[in-house]
């Protein structure tokens, strides 16, 4: 017999609705393994043990229908839950407890889903590490001494550690791709428009997004079926998915053609050659099934790096602090955000103009393709520390933007995009590759991810992380 957290997320909910486990029993496994193994991982930073098991009760006698009822799910702390603290992973926000849900929880209550809690993210979601002054560093499962990454570390770690089947996450510049690949889970970027961030949350230049963590492409499939939604105001609209995103988890894609790159986007970025390793094995794989491989020039030129930059120096500055609380902002925050508050208007629009000329030319590019091969990171997972063991921040701006050169551009374009973990290296570090698609193109990329996991006899195989 596989102990509960062994089980997909799918396989949970078929075993609730068959009564051959309870949403209770379900429940406590998942805070008892929190409370033992959490401190070692740095998952969540709030764990909400007597809500959880409150919500488990109500299902046990009134259970929605829905592939994932009765499942544990958590929330990242970037996003409002009604009566539970959120920090946004910044001193700043310390007892501060969210007035309303953000639609996105409405709906994963709705589908009957259990909030075990909230998962830890760095300060405003602005880095790519899970290091924070409110809770410990998010750490990989697979080596505890390397990081999770972020700005979904909390969430990536929770699924990797068997802390929790599937998680909500969310992505402004590869936050969920990021600790996806750190941790060797498959992670969707959905659309942009796909998910709405209403009431509260702005959708200003479309770059960020809402999204599932899980080890399964179905889990994630069924995940984003129950946060896919979109509310009056929201500024963006992803094209309409046909059916479900779960019911393209099962049909062969059919024979498609797949560009790839390796080429970094960000000056001074190279692929270590362990990232360049799964980048190949992954070609090789998506051709020994079939599907035409084509190696095309990098849509999107250096030129623009300036100008994401721009606009994440000004995201920076979302968040209202008061004057007298600014010396609890962690360093690198306060540096982005003088810069931000420094960015005149004309030139924050002349970057989002620029952006989207550039996003015009690639899609002529891309289009021509049913999806594009890259890899995810640059690097393999780095040491807990180590984007802060420098001199200045700046430096460390500039390590994040290195490691993670590849993942932003699609939230650039719109476009979807998810990590498959195919690769480990000798140490037993994953090591992601990125498939992006089409606008609206998510069903393409989950039937097509589904195969590749097929294929392989599941991501994780025999392997396990050490904490499992």
């Amino acid at each position: 017999m596989r102990e509960l957290h062994e089980l997909s997320a799918l396989e949970q909910a078929r075993a609730v609705r068959d009564r051959e486990i309870s949403p209770v029993e379900l429940t406590r496994h998942y805070l008892d393994r929190i409370e033992r193994i959490d401190p070692q991982v740095g998952a969540y930073v709030t764990v909400t043990a007597e809500a959880a098991l409150d919500q488990a009760r109500r299902l046990e006698k009134d259970l929605p229908e829905g592939p994932l009822a009765g499942v544990p799910i958590p929330v990242k702390d970037l996003n409002l839950v009604k009566d539970v603290p959120i920090m946004f992973g910044s001193a700043v926000y310390r007892g501060f407890v969210a007035p309303v849900d953000d639609t996105a929880v409405t709906r994963l209550r709705e589908a009957g889903t259990v909030m075990l809690g909230k998962t830890a993210t760095p300060e405003f979601g602005l880095p790519c590490y899970t290091e924070t002054d409110v809770s410990p560093p998010a750490r990989s499962p697979w080596d505890l001494g390397t990081s999770a990454g972020g700005s979904s570390g909390g969430a990536a770690a929770a699924v990797a550690a068997g802390l929790a089947p599937a998680a909500h996450g969310s992505d402004g510049a590869g936050s969920i791709r990021i600790p996806a690949s750190a941790c060797g889970l498959y992670g969707i970027k959905p659309t942009r428009g796909r998910i709405s961030f209403a009431p509260i949350i702005p959708d200003l230049a479309g770059m960020s997004t809402n999204g599932p963590i899980a080890r399964t492409v179905a889990d994630a499939a069924a995940l984003l079926d129950v946060m896919a939604h979109n509310e009056p105001g929201d500024l963006y609209l992803a094209p309409r998915h046909e059916g479900t995103f779960l019911a393209c988890a099962g049909p062969d894609p059919g024979r498609l053609r797949i560009a790839r790159y390796a080429d970094p986007v960000v000056p001074g970025a190279e692929v270590h050659p362990e990232v360049r390793a799964a980048y190949e094995e992954a070609a090789e794989t998506l051709a020994a099934l079939g599907h035409d491989v084509v190696e095309i020039p990098r849509p999107f030129g250096p030129e623009l790096v300036p100008q994401f930059v721009t606009l994440w120096y000004t995201f920076a500055c979302m968040h209202p602090v008061a004057d007298e609380q600014r010396h609890l902002l962690r360093p690198l925050t306060r540096w982005l955000r003088e810069r931000g508050h420094a960015t005149p208007a004309p030139a924050f629009l002349q970057a989002q103009a620029a952006l989207q000329l550039a996003t015009r030319g690639a899609l002529t590019i891309t289009d021509a393709y049913d999806a594009v091969l890259t890899p995810t990171l640059t690097e393999p997972p780095r040491p807990v520390g180590w984007f802060e063991d420098v001199d200045d921040v700046e430096e460390t701006f500039e390590r994040m933007k290195r490691f993670a050169a590849f993942p932003a551009i699609y939230n650039v374009s719109g476009q979807p995009a998810v990590n498959l973990p195919l690769h480990w290296t000798a140490e037993g570090l994953p090591i992601g590759v990125m498939l992006a698609g089409r606008i609206g193109g998510e069903g393409t990329l989950i039937s097509l991810s589904a195969q590749v996991e097929a294929a392989r006899g599941g991501f994780w195989g025999e392997r396990r992380p050490v904490v499992w």
